[in-house]
């Protein structure tokens, strides 16, 4: 059964507005535009049709009744006379639907337009499970979803250590996170696909999921090589989160988020997904000046301890304070200082013939950082050798960025990042792990990375384009090389080198990425030759 409950306002409207189409003493200057407003008129009439809103049978008789009106109102000015400095006398019937006017001007029948718009789309969007027996909470959904489709070169430097020496040197034998290759280059295809979607809960609560493609053992890339040897792909859960607005100037977040700090892949992958809880603020205090903060407390490995497994969960606990200045042409200036303090991540020896703190060794590492062999001093009978994190990880954090948006739409924007892991302590490394001499890690703590990009911020329209420069500088402890960028040195730290790119857009939501990555080990350990890696991506992105 067809209802018009929230169009029966409409139709007088557009009776009315076809009526004055006939008016035979309109002001010549204003035919063309009352025209225009016929022609959109019946395009709305049609666009009600199309929606569903109007049966083609009941806009036809709208439609011949408007035309019948305007005819009479003709007719009926046409057997009376002209009254001197007087408008023609309007049908009463008229009169009772709309109120007349001899000019009207532009501004008015703009906001007539928009208001039937409105009304319109308010019926379609808002009214959907009256008129189509929809549920009304599917309005409150947004979904959104991206795809990535990448060809890449892995080239390997001809000095390059192999594979075996290279694992050793780094105390990655036995670990379970070997390199495999040093030396050989490689072609692969890849794909990445993610979807999910965001709910308005409520006035104040935002509930997200997303799923996403890649190995479930692998918290840094969501790519899956392309292979017909594997016959399905495999897709996890990489966002479930609950977001509260607390004040427009307060949200929390828990769960499985997106990273919540102004950072750079120098300390985070892009795609690293945070678990936890974290509290966003941002005040504006004028139209120039803004500030914004974080503070967050982040599993990373929850372990169940008892009298035999001695070691603790680790944590991140995490909080960031910034400010950012904005001038008369949108330009900004954005400066944030964060400190990241990882609990309990650095290893402990195990006591004799014991495995005590065997949870002390990373569930998952990659290249770079110093290890030792928790298992080395008191083996005894104990042959497997364990390897865990020689120092602690507290890391000092600063980023800036100027963009310069004079020239809009093309942006000038360039950002640089500093890090040092204030954890570093070689004395108490060796007092906790019974290192000494040369055995002790070196102090390499430091890491930065400036960026130079040149075109639109982001790359959404068809010929939108950006290109890009930058150089990275990251020493062996620095950061955590589990949570660092995997695409630079085919991941991991104690490395350095630059990264060259750009973007083009092909159509609305669809881009091609081109980036290049030169980087180079800083200092190898056992004398060996710096390991050095080229990498080369295409990229053919979409999003929806």
């Amino acid at each position: 059964m067809f209802k018009l409950k929230k169009i029966n306002k409409t139709i007088p409207l557009l009776i009315a507005i076809l009526s004055t189409f006939s008016t035979n003493h309109a002001l010549a200057d204003e035919r063309e535009s009352l025209e225009q407003l016929r022609s959109t008129t019946k395009n709305l009439v049609n666009l009600l049709v199309q929606e569903g809103v109007l049966s083609k049978n009941k806009a036809d008789a709208l439609m011949a009744q408007a035309a019948k009106d305007a005819e009479a109102v003709k007719a009926k000015e046409a057997a009376q006379p002209k009254q001197e400095n007087q408008d023609y006398a309007v049908d009463d019937a008229i009169n009772q639907k709309m109120v007349r006017v001899q000019y009207v001007p532009e501004v008015v029948k703009q906001e007539m337009k928009e208001d039937i718009k409105k009304e319109v789309m308010e019926s379609l969007n808002y009214k959907a499970g009256e008129r189509l027996g929809m549920p009304e909470w599917i309005d409150r959904f947004v979904w959104e979803g991206d795809m990535r489709l990448r060809y890449e070169h892995q080239g390997f430097g001809s000095s390059n250590p192999d594979r075996l020496a290279f694992n050793f040197a780094n105390n990655l034998t036995g670990s379970g996170f070997e390199v495999n290759n040093t030396t050989e280059d490689r072609n692969r295809t890849r794909l990445r696909a993610r979807f999910g979607f965001q709910a308005n809960i409520n006035d104040w609560i935002k509930g997200g999921i997303r799923l996403t493609t890649g190995g479930l053992n692998d918290s840094l890339s969501g790519n899956q090589t392309l292979e017909s040897a594997t016959s399905k792909y495999t897709v996890g859960l990489d966002r479930a989160f609950i977001k509260a607005d607390i004040k427009p100037w307060l949200a929390i977040k828990g769960g499985r988020f997106e990273n919540p700090f102004m950072s750079t892949d120098l300390v985070w992958d892009a795609d690293f997904p945070f678990d936890g809880a974290a509290a966003t603020f941002n005040y504006k205090v004028n139209n120039r000046w803004s500030t914004f903060g974080t503070l967050g407390a982040f599993p990373l490995d929850e372990i169940q301890g008892s009298d035999v497994e001695l070691a603790k969960s680790k944590w991140l606990v995490g909080g960031q304070a910034g400010i950012k200045w904005t001038s008369s042409d949108n330009s900004t200036v954005k400066l944030g200082l964060a400190l990241y303090d990882f609990k309990n991540v650095e290893g402990r020896p195990n006591p004799a013939n014991l495995t005590s703190y065997n949870s002390t060794v990373p569930v998952f590492r990659t290249k770079g950082n110093s290890y030792f062999d928790i298992n080395e001093l008191n083996n005894n009978g104990i042959q497997d050798s364990r390897y865990a994190l020689a120092s602690k990880f507290r890391e000092l954090n600063l980023t800036g960025q100027i963009d310069i948006a004079s020239f809009n739409p093309v942006h000038i924007i360039l950002s640089g990042d500093y890090v040092r892991n204030i954890g570093f302590d070689k004395n108490e490394i060796a007092r906790r792990t019974g290192l000494s001499g040369d055995f002790i890690p070196k102090k390499e703590v430091e890491g930065y990375q400036v960026r130079l990009t040149v075109g639109m911020p982001d790359v959404v329209n068809k010929k939108d384009w950006q290109a890009f420069v930058a150089y990275k500088y990251l020493e062996a402890d620095a950061v955590l090389d589990s949570y660092t960028d995997s695409d630079f040195f085919q991941r991991g730290t104690n490395t350095k080198g630059w990264i060259l790119g750009g973007s083009y857009g092909l159509d609305k939501n669809t881009w091609l990425t081109a980036r290049w990555f030169s980087a180079d080990e800083i200092s190898p350990r056992n004398n060996l030759e710096p390991l050095s890696i080229d990498v080369v991506q295409l990229d053919l992105n979409t999003k929806f």
